[in-house]
């Protein structure tokens, strides 16, 4: 058994799908990173910038790096819709990726350190500085798709990356992915506000994904309506990719976090139950309470209803943050500013204890009921 399938065997081992080789050396797409990057194509995600030279070269995180081990794991499941209404990213509806497949890397470094090969190592799952999509088309895991993701013959694009920076100098892998997107422009055409400006070129400022989870402060209102269902993230571009209709149903490897499992969106905004405590090991941990509540305004917005404009209400009178206030606001504005108990609601606004930054846009809110 050559060095590379004995790498194979331990990846597997430890429940890895894919597995390849990439040099530790520049990516292959890095010029086109640097130049979305001088675009501004990042939105607020200054930590791109700041670890600009890092993700060009993975010998700054890891000196002694002589190979990058590139790693696959499937996610694919049905899509995930909250009880009476609302939608989650399929990826997230589970146990937090970060925390599983941080525990199979240690556990294939560990492998790996046993059977000899040469450390040190570096693991990175998502959050390291790498860009992480180039060197697994490089390595055999996928081919780049114009939805700016990457796409397997079986997976489509339903699988997480990982890698691990080791010091043994491996022979890469040299055989590509078989595929590509040819004509097809579906996820470009499908996306509800537009953020793929050309193929393979993501604008995350107008990217629900982004919004959603990125974002710390008010999602611009221009996108509200367009945000839909969507509560945290999206899985437009990845749902009309034929690559992925017979991506095999793996619901199982992270299973539904109870956050989600038969609690409806209508009890976002008033939760008994800590924030760090409701959803402990969840992704949804990320956008913080502010960002998740602020979502569900907008989203309970969208649908509309007599229970939604009870919600909203409340969110806009008691809410403890500024932001959610916002959303609440702007959402009774749009969908039920005919209607007296909202304008005296936006009215009472005018005079509480909301964040003046927020006043300006509860103003316009008021202005678009007359």
């Amino acid at each position: 058994m050559d060095r590379h399938q004995e790498l194979e065997e331990h990846a597997r081992a430890v429940g890895f799908d894919l597995v390849g080789v990439a040099p530790a050396a520049p990516p292959p797409e890095g010029a086109r990173f640097e130049s979305w990057l001088d675009e501004g194509h990042h939105a607020d995600m200054g930590w791109l910038e700041r670890n600009r030279e890092r993700i060009l070269d993975p010998r700054l995180t890891l000196p002694e790096a002589r190979s990058i081990v590139v790693l696959g794991f499937a996610h694919s499941r049905p899509p995930v819709e909250l009880p009476g209404g609302g939608r989650i990213a399929r990826y997230a509806a589970g146990r937090d990726y970060h925390n599983v497949m941080g525990r199979m890397l240690t556990k294939l470094a560990r492998r790996l350190a046993e059977a000899g090969f040469a450390g040190p190592t570096r693991r990175i799952v998502d959050a390291g500085p790498l860009l992480e999509r180039s060197h697994a088309a490089a390595a055999g895991l996928g081919f780049q798709s114009k939805a700016a993701n990457l796409l397997h013959p079986d997976f489509g694009p339903w699988f997480f990356l990982a890698e691990l920076l080791i010091a043994e100098e491996l022979e890469p892998t040299t055989e590509p992915t078989p595929g590509s997107c040819g004509t097809c422009t579906a996820c470009i055409d499908a996306c509800p506000t537009d953020a793929l400006l050309e193929p393979g070129v993501l604008d995350s400022a107008r990217c629900i994904s982004y919004q959603t989870i990125e974002n710390r402060g008010p999602i611009p209102y221009e996108l509200h309506e367009q945000i839909g269902e969507w509560v945290f993230g999206c899985d437009v571009c990845s749902e009309v990719c034929p690559w992925g209709d017979d991506a095999p149903d793996l619901s199982e490897r992270f299973g539904l976090h109870p956050a989600i499992e038969d609690r409806p969106l209508l009890s976002w905004l008033d939760d008994p139950v800590p924030f760090g405590e409701r959803y402990e090991g969840s992704p949804l941990q990320r956008p913080k309470r502010a960002g998740l509540a602020r979502n569900a305004a907008i989203v309970l917005g969208n649908r509309g209803g007599d229970e939604a404009q009870e919600v909203l209400m409340r969110a806009l009178s008691f809410d403890p943050d500024a932001l959610v206030r916002e959303a609440a606001g702007l959402s009774l504005a749009r969908a039920f500013g005919d209607e007296p108990a909202t304008r005296r609601a936006l009215e009472d606004s005018s005079s509480s204890d909301v964040d003046p930054r927020v006043q300006g846009e509860l103003q316009r809110a008021r202005e678009r009921c007359d």
